[in-house]
């Protein structure tokens, strides 16, 4: 039996990456003396919130598809899987605020580790209902 613990202290780690993107912004936006709802006027802050923002569009894609290839396939490879996307979020971030033409390398990184999980865990569930005879 998998306990999936490896997934649940992934999926937390991704949320505490999350985190730290939320408070780059609030930095940003100390940093350049823009304050709350304007959302542009300095490049570093329109980096970060464009970070933020992006991330929260691939957690809805990246958390279900981390969970259902755990419960398809295996705990570990999941695991792995998840902690690679954290590792492209982080070079994607990184990267982004430094030179937003330097962000390729992170958002491909995170981008084919979101598909792999996302078609591998498709594929099973596929398989699974054609086994059974859905």
């Amino acid at each position: 039996m998998q306990t999936h613990a490896l997934v649940a202290i992934v999926t937390l780690a991704a949320l505490i990456c999350y985190i730290w993107m939320i408070l780059r912004v609030g930095a940003a936006r100390a940093r350049t003396k823009i304050d709350a709802p304007a959302m542009t006027g300095h490049p570093d802050l329109e980096r970060a919130v464009r970070v933020q923002a992006n991330t929260l569009e691939w957690l809805v894609i990246f958390l279900p598809s981390l969970w259902l290839f755990a419960i398809y396939w295996n705990d570990l490879f999941a695991a792995a899987a998840g902690a690679v996307w954290i590792l492209g979020r982080i070079i994607y971030a990184l990267s982004y605020a430094a030179d937003p033409k330097k962000r390729g390398l992170g958002f491909a990184i995170q981008a084919f580790t979101t598909f792999a999980l996302l078609l591998g865990a498709l594929g099973r569930a596929i398989w699974v209902a054609v086994s059974v005879g859905m």
